[in-house]
């Protein structure tokens, strides 16, 4: 049987006429046979989508085939199943294809340094470096790279917030930062250029690419990688992890609790939500 081939794709760009993209989009996905879903706003596109190996080829050819969008770059994974339910995508129209809330922060004219995944474990041991986890709290639960500030936010949109109160670019000048699949350091970088960290760096390509192309025996990654599919996370060898969703809350949980027994959400636990202690 055929695995199911899953890419997670961003560009920022200008795109302004995205939401005449809107349709054309769905077609393409609809004919290729694909399910996932696709945000397209002023400032580019973003999702993942999951299908056969011909139907993504066949949408990416089309995204690449507008020079605008020539450069855009798909991570790629797999698995038994499609991890997407609704059997098609959603083509969804946004003010922002990642939401941080802030005004002005535009990646397309500043964004910190790129690093590639095969000189990453160089910044992950400089002693000079502080190394930022963008993301929020219930995905550094199940995984993150060894030695890393983990900011603990519920949203994205928390992020400049815990930076204003936590970071100073005269003590801490270097920062390098990561995240899934790399867009939301796009905005994360820019932000920090703003506020005047003089060398920011970002993990090209994000979690997904350094699992992609680095030897286990070589990884500083610790964990699973949580993932917005119904994979839920994935191993170093992006395959499905060992976690499911809580439904009464839609917190990540270990596969191996059963619907007999009531574990503790620690998200739940932390954030002090009406149901800490939840069946599967």
């Amino acid at each position: 049987m055929e695995k199911t081939h899953i890419a997670a794709l961003y560009h920022f760009f200008d795109f302004a006429d995205f939401k005449a993209w809107q349709p054309r989009l769905q077609t393409l996905c609809d004919e290729a046979q694909l399910r996932g879903i696709l945000l397209v706003a002023h400032e580019g596109i973003n999702g993942t989508v999951a299908g056969p190996e011909a139907g993504i080829q066949t949408l990416l050819s089309a995204l690449r085939a507008d020079e605008r969008m020539s450069g855009l770059v798909a991570k790629f994974s797999y698995a038994d199943e499609n991890p997407f339910r609704r059997e098609t995508v959603r083509v969804r129209l946004k003010k922002e294809i990642v939401t941080m809330g802030v005004e002005g922060i535009d990646p397309r004219a500043e964004v910190g340094e790129y690093v590639g995944p095969e000189k990453w474990n160089e910044l992950l041991n400089d002693p000079e470096v502080v190394v930022i986890d963008t993301r929020n709290d219930y995905e550094t639960l199940l995984g993150k790279f060894k030695g890393a500030i983990e900011p603990d936010t519920e949203d994205f949109r928390h992020f400049p917030q815990w930076v204003s109160e936590n970071l100073d670019p005269q003590k801490q000048p270097k920062v390098a930062m990561y995240c899934t699949g790399g867009i939301r350091c796009e905005k994360a970088t820019a932000l920090m250029k703003r506020e005047g960290f003089a060398e920011v760096y970002h993990l090209e390509g994000g979690i997904l690419k350094y699992l992609e192309t680095t030897p286990q025996d070589q990884s500083q990654w610790e964990g699973e990688c949580f993932v917005f599919d119904q994979r839920v996370s994935v191993d170093h060898d992006l395959q499905p992890g060992k976690f499911t969703l809580n439904y009464a809350c839609g917190h990540p949980h270990p596969k191996d609790a059963t619907d007999d027994s009531a574990t503790e959400c620690p998200i739940c636990a932390k954030r002090g939500c009406d149901n800490p202690v939840a069946k599967l």
